[in-house]
């Protein structure tokens, strides 16, 4: 099973942020991992700042530093008593999302925390190009925590699409949440069904066509649990007609699902240039949290 030994929740600090803090203090707790907080003062702001203020802004800068320094350790404070873990705290400056990799690379992280919603920086860390340069720099998986944290994770939704990144990614679900009910779940569209459609071939057999396709995914659900050592038990498979994202995001709606992993994807050297289309559908839709599984590195 994938270990978490060490993770890194980035906050703004703004209230919303709290949430991913919250989260990140819930699981190393359950994991017994080590945890640490950071907040990065963008230097842009910085800069603007010296050249608004010039030989005057010394005092103001050292002012920003202590205030966020101060609020990054009464964060860690108010949550460490609740869930037995003491957590270290990191305060720099930079370029926001080369710092956070940088730390993430120095610790080693195997997980990064950050906050769906906030305020300055890490506010929109979910919308657009900041989240995609975010996730294409990093190799190491990436928790975008959207809800207030109350409990461990209870239903784990996997969408499986058969990539090499899917069996790792059940062992990160066990990993994260070792006692949470685990889905996995295939969306599927039979090859050239809509060609056969247009083409006139009857109805019926495109169903029988569908059917088949479906039944066949079924089998390779199972070997792919099999593969990540889930037992017959251990899992809930299902099976869904229609296009990824919608599926998904319906699947993970009306079974209740907190969590949903999903893979960073992509071919080769595209891998650092692409998320695949329905990893940045479900992460732009989903309303619960989202893991961005890092995707193995190809075999040799």
């Amino acid at each position: 099973m994938t270990a978490i030994r060490t993770l890194l929740a980035a906050t703004d600090l703004s209230a919303p942020a709290h949430r991913a803090v919250a989260r990140a203090f819930h699981l190393a707790a359950g994991r017994g991992a080590t945890l640490e907080l950071m907040h990065v003062i963008p230097s842009g702001a910085v800069d603007a700042l010296r050249r608004l203020l010039g030989v005057a802004v010394a005092p103001v800068e050292q002012r920003i530093f202590d205030q966020a320094r101060d609020q990054l350790r009464v964060l860690a404070g108010e949550l460490a008593p609740a869930h037995g873990v003491a957590a270290s705290t990191h305060l720099t400056t930079g370029a926001t999302l080369s710092a956070i990799l940088d730390r993430a690379d120095a610790l080693d992280a195997d997980l990064l925390v950050v906050g769906a919603h906030g305020e300055g920086y890490l506010g929109h860390l979910l919308l657009g190009t900041t989240a995609e340069r975010l996730l294409r720099r990093t190799r190491r998986s990436v928790l975008m925590v959207r809800q207030t944290p109350h409990e461990a994770y209870r239903r784990i939704l996997v969408p499986v699409d058969f990539s090499p990144w899917s069996v790792p990614a059940l062992g990160l679900a066990r990993a994260v949440a070792p006692d949470a009910e685990l889905v996995l779940l295939h969306a599927f569209e039979a090859p050239f069904e809509a060609k056969l459609r247009f083409a006139g071939v009857a109805e019926e057999d495109i169903a029988r066509y569908s059917a088949e396709t479906g039944r066949e995914a079924l089998r390779r659900l199972h070997t792919v649990a099999e593969e990540a050592g889930l037992g017959s038990g251990d899992a809930r498979f299902e099976v869904r007609h229609g296009e990824a994202p919608r599926v998904i995001l319906s699947q993970e709606q009306e079974l209740d699902c907190d969590l949903v992993i999903l893979g960073k994807h992509g071919q080769g050297v595209m891998e650092e240039l692409l998320l695949g289309s329905v990893t940045k559908h479900v992460l732009a839709e989903a309303t619960c949290d989202v893991l961005v599984a890092s995707a193995p590195d190809p075999a040799p």
